[in-house]
């Protein structure tokens, strides 16, 4: 048999095999080839420039939403939670030392103390546990702050009891009583008062975090903003000059509303930084000043009392080897801090003289205070304890001490009341000028893009 030719399966003899099937395009390459397409027409081109300037004004309008919304938040906070809670821990810590102060003011007195001093202290203790309560209630579970506030409440009861076991002792004129005193006093000194130091610290710290996520400026809505009044801006002449039209409704009605929005976002927030720096400055800045001074002359004046109830049972050796009395050390120690924070405070003040007025008569109170306790400690020295306890909490006649420090404290309060009214005023100054600019840069955003399309819009119907 003759032999047959191979031939090719699938194609008839003398025709070339069909070519392979090209293969399949992604989406995004038809896309971008209907793009070019689209931007070689004039219409095309229309189609582009609104749907870009269109994105560009709702990212403008979005971002100052969110970035206004963040720094309204954390104006709010400031005024309403963390000042607040600032000052309450300054209020358990004064408290504190206060409660320490009117205990020894008590002892001093004798058997049966004055129903007066009696009533502070109680007063004293109940405002610390009613502020503790406060700060748990306003504070995360298991931060550090929320087991701060679980130490003082431990150790609140523990102080409590041994303040009335040298009461009870010192009734019946057992010497034991002043040392259960002191025991109070080193619990308080060493455990309680850094404690709520610690807890005046952090909210401190929680403040300063606050002031500095509202007072930042919306850089990146600033810069989105101005990109899109360009991009009108260009697409308005564009349009002008392909045209001859002056106008276009909508890109202007797009114009007017990105302007006013960047606008309102600039003026705005500055308007609202000034017043929340201010509320820093004039305000908690004085306020931290006011309060360390006001906790130096609490525990100045409780170390002072202590001096008399240890009647020199402890003692410290200084640098140059002299051996003092150790609350006498301490009482010298907090009257120096006391005079450096009043200066601090009357330089704070400033041109202001219903903030300067009650620190200028601390301020003196402060330095005939020290003159007292000088005439005091000589006849301490001298022997004459009984006259030494007599300018210390004696009558007026007697011209004691505590009437000097009643006087700082009383103007200390009076100094601290103004300065809280000078940041509360201050910080909702701030906080109203940001009211509504979120909400309305997002309306006027959409207002703003509607009016973009419906400009390009315009023009798109001329060719159809």
């Amino acid at each position: 048999m003759p032999s047959v030719p191979p031939q090719t399966r699938g194609a008839a003899p003398g025709v070339p095999a069909p070519a392979p099937a090209p293969a399949r395009r992604t989406a995004w390459a038809e896309g971008v080839d209907r793009l070019k397409s689209a931007a070689t027409t004039e219409p095309g081109r229309l189609r582009i420039i609104g749907a870009v300037i269109a994105l560009l004004v709702v990212a403008f309008g979005a971002t100052t939403a969110w970035q206004m919304t963040d720094r309204s938040a954390a104006a709010d906070d400031v005024l309403h939670s963390s000042q607040p809670l600032s000052a309450d821990a300054a209020d358990i810590y004064r408290s504190l030392a206060d409660a320490n102060t009117a205990a020894s003011s008590g002892f001093l007195a004798g058997g049966q103390e004055p129903a007066a001093v009696r009533d502070r202290y109680e007063k004293d203790i109940r405002t610390a546990a009613e502020k503790l309560v406060t700060a748990a209630a306003s504070t995360d579970p298991g931060s550090p702050s929320a087991k701060t506030i679980a130490e003082l409440n431990k150790l609140l009861p523990q102080y409590k009891g041994l303040i009335e076991r040298a009461r009870a002792n010192n009734r019946q004129g057992f010497p034991l009583g002043g040392a259960y005193l002191r025991y109070a006093n080193e619990k308080m000194q060493t455990e309680m008062l850094p404690a709520a130091e610690d807890l005046y610290t952090k909210e401190n710290q929680r403040l300063r975090g606050d002031y500095d996520a509202a007072t930042p400026y919306p850089w990146i809505a600033i810069a989105l903003g101005v990109i899109a009044l360009g991009a009108l801006a260009w697409a308005q002449r564009r349009n002008y000059r392909r045209t001859n039209r002056v106008f276009n409704h909508g890109l202007l009605a797009a114009t007017a509303a990105s302007a006013v929005v960047l606008l309102w976002l600039v003026v705005g927030h500055t308007v609202a930084r000034s017043g929340l720096d201010a509320s820093y400055d004039h305000g908690v800045r004085s306020l931290n000043v006011l309060h360390d001074a006001s906790i130096a002359s609490l525990k100045a004046r409780g170390s002072e009392n202590l001096t008399l109830v240890s009647r020199g049972a402890e003692t410290v050796e200084l640098k140059n080897g002299d051996i003092k009395d150790k609350y006498d050390v301490d009482f010298q120690k907090q009257m120096n801090t006391l005079g450096d924070k009043l200066g601090a405070a009357d330089s704070l003040a400033g041109g202001d003289s219903a903030g300067r007025a009650p620190v200028t008569k601390a301020n003196a109170s402060m330095k005939e205070w020290l003159a007292r306790h000088k005439d005091a400690r000589k006849a301490d020295d001298s022997g004459n304890y009984q006259g030494a306890l007599d300018k210390i909490i004696g009558s007026k006649q007697d011209k004691p001490t505590g009437e000097c420090f009643d006087l700082v404290d009383q103007s200390l309060d009076t100094a601290l009341a103004h300065e809280q009214r000078q940041f509360s005023t201050e910080a909702g100054d701030g906080l109203d000028a940001m009211t509504g600019l979120p909400v309305g840069a997002a309306v006027l955003a959409v207002l703003a893009a509607a009016g973009a399309v419906l400009g390009i819009g315009r023009r798109l119907s001329e060719y159809r």
